[in-house]
């Protein structure tokens, strides 16, 4: 029995519907991360989800990607007044941009991300005993780098690496090829 629901192509829809259901991103994207058009986007903060490769074991694949969170910083902001110390004496702080704001605003996205991913009812093996259960599973650690990025605007937030893992027995009992010179 051939697995049919865990391909490229269902592992990157699972990965854009996490995107979709989170009410702070408003988009989604997938493939180079240069290939973005930034002119044409409107609403932001952004999902992109770049494929790296694809790894097999015995009997599973693990499609592997970098997931970028990100927003646009706005420049030039103005000077504001903030409490910064013991003596409660004011302090101007001249900001250029809210830069920090946005790293502050994507690492929260990125960890819910991580955290749908860790705990998403598809990662439950409970009473499924069914090969073609569109189950995908992850596990370790993440490491979330901030980056930066000028395009015609600075592009900032998190990136992390995510493998998601699905179960695949390999079938070779529909492969289209014909009786002869197969090699099999």
């Amino acid at each position: 029995m051939a697995v049919n629901n865990k391909t490229y192509n269902n592992v990157v829809n699972f990965m854009c519907r996490l995107g979709e259901y989170h009410k702070q991103i408003h988009t989604v994207s997938v493939g180079d991360i240069y290939d973005i058009n930034l002119q044409q986007l409107e609403k932001f903060a952004l999902m992109h989800i770049n494929p790296t490769n694809v790894t097999t074991g015995d009997s599973s694949m693990t499609y592997n990607f970098q997931i970028f969170i990100c927003d646009i910083v706005s420049e030039n902001m103005p000077t504001t007044t903030e409490v910064t110390n013991a003596t409660n004496l004011p302090k101007l702080l001249n900001r250029k941009n809210n830069q920090q704001e946005v790293w502050n605003e994507t690492l929260n996205i990125t960890k819910d991300i991580i955290g749908m991913i860790r705990h998403s009812s598809r990662q439950s093996q409970a009473g499924v005993d069914d090969i073609n259960f569109p189950l995908y599973f992850t596990n370790g650690q993440f490491t979330i780098e901030p980056f930066q990025e000028r395009f015609d605007n600075l592009l900032t937030g998190w990136v992390f690496n995510v493998g998601i893992q699905v179960i695949d027995d390999f079938d070779t009992c529909d492969i289209p090829v014909t009786d002869a010179g197969a090699g099999y």
